[in-house]
């Protein structure tokens, strides 16, 4: 019997530093396997990697190419990378988002055994069109019915797959996690940015249409009319793969209102953009469970974040939610939160969120299958 130690990895861009939920927790987690003795394998897309290397915190790491074009870039690479598993000597396959989870059934007929990692339902986000959103469930579907094993990153999609395929066994809620914070002072970066330490908004996602950032722009210049006075700025952490009509509309909105847009932030930088925040906002439509708000709680930041069931079910204080698309409730508590201190500080119990507990469910669903 194989003893299911060879590890390939699907679904992710890349790793590191590559921005993104799924990218974000595949590099934490994938690390923690290896070290576990598993022989783990993280499939990447070329064109977002340029660092040429083969091997990162014991993971091994192979490029393959794919269309840079979001229609179908997703399901071509997994194609690619199911191949390249086969030819790796895989023993197993784990795919993570609903996109590349269609081809879960080509896997299963190349003789490998599928984990497949549900982190939400894709198909909501405001950016598909109705072919893309109908593929989409597709892969939904075939991920959910053909997997070996399913990991759920929030009870909501528990629930989800439950009612829409009666899938019940071989499910495992796993959250995602969150890294040990690593507070860090930059002074010549903030004096780059223009931002003065504790008197800024953070955000910090993707730039498109279901993370309603132009919600957000639009609370703060609500604020900003009735408290002229306050110099505090807002900084929007974050950019777009691909470049269309909403981007470039939220960046024109986003430079007119006087908003910071840093781009894509990594490493020391979104630390210390994270240590010294007033607080983080997430006005989202659409969540799996996010890993960029469980960061900012990590950093102990005061949060505002709408109330969609995936962000109820980290469960923050009810001052913490405000109804989605409510921009003035948005700016409202946007006032609260800074006439407090501007060195208010919030201290949260994320111990279910730990990447090494996170780490040792994962080893064990794939423990499971040599049964």
């Amino acid at each position: 019997m194989a003893d299911f130690n060879r590890i390939v990895v699907t679904g992710t861009r890349g790793i590191p530093n590559v921005m993104g939920g799924v990218e974000t927790h595949c590099e934490e987690l994938f690390p923690l396997v290896a070290r576990k003795g598993y022989d783990v394998t993280v499939i990447r897309r070329s064109n977002y990697v340029t660092d040429g290397a083969t091997e990162w915190n014991g993971v091994k790491l192979v490029d393959v190419q794919s269309p840079k074009k979001k229609s179908f870039e997703a399901i071509i690479h997994t194609f690619r990378a199911i191949n390249e598993a086969k030819r790796l000597g895989a023993e197993v396959l784990h795919i993570h988002a609903i996109g590349p989870a269609i081809l879960v059934p080509y896997a299963k007929l190349r003789g490998l055994k599928v984990v497949f990692t549900h982190h939400g339902p894709d198909y909501d986000r405001d950016k598909w069109g109705f072919a893309a959103k109908t593929m989409l469930k597709f892969g939904e579907r075939m991920g959910c019915n053909f997997a070996d094993e399913v990991i759920v990153i929030s009870n909501v999609i528990k629930k989800l797959i439950a009612d829409k395929y009666n899938r019940t066994k071989h499910v495992h809620l796993i959250y995602n996690g969150v890294p040990d914070p690593d507070f860090v002072d930059y002074p010549e970066y903030f004096t780059e940015l223009g931002v003065e330490p504790e008197n800024y908004i953070l955000g910090m996602c993707r730039f498109v249409p279901e993370k309603n950032l132009h919600h957000l722009v639009e609370a703060f210049v609500s604020y900003q009319k009735r408290h002229p006075e306050n110099k505090v700025r807002l900084v929007l952490a974050g950019d777009t793969d691909f470049e269309d009509d909403y981007s470039l509309s939220l960046k024109k909105m986003a430079k007119e209102a006087g908003v910071v847009l840093p781009g894509f932030v990594k490493g020391q930088k979104l630390h210390s953009l994270l240590t010294h925040a007033s607080c983080y906002v997430l006005p989202s439509s659409h969540e799996g469970l996010p890993i960029s708000l469980l960061e900012a709680m990590s950093y102990n930041l005061p949060v505002v974040v709408s109330d969609i069931p995936a962000n109820l079910e980290v469960g923050l204080p009810a001052d913490n939610y405000f109804k989605l698309g409510n921009v003035d409730q948005l700016s409202e508590k946007l006032e609260t939160i800074l006439s407090e201190s501007t060195h208010l500080r919030v201290s949260y119990d994320l111990s279910k969120y730990k990447w090494t507990n996170i780490a040792d469910q994962v080893s064990d669903v794939y423990a499971g299958l040599r049964k």
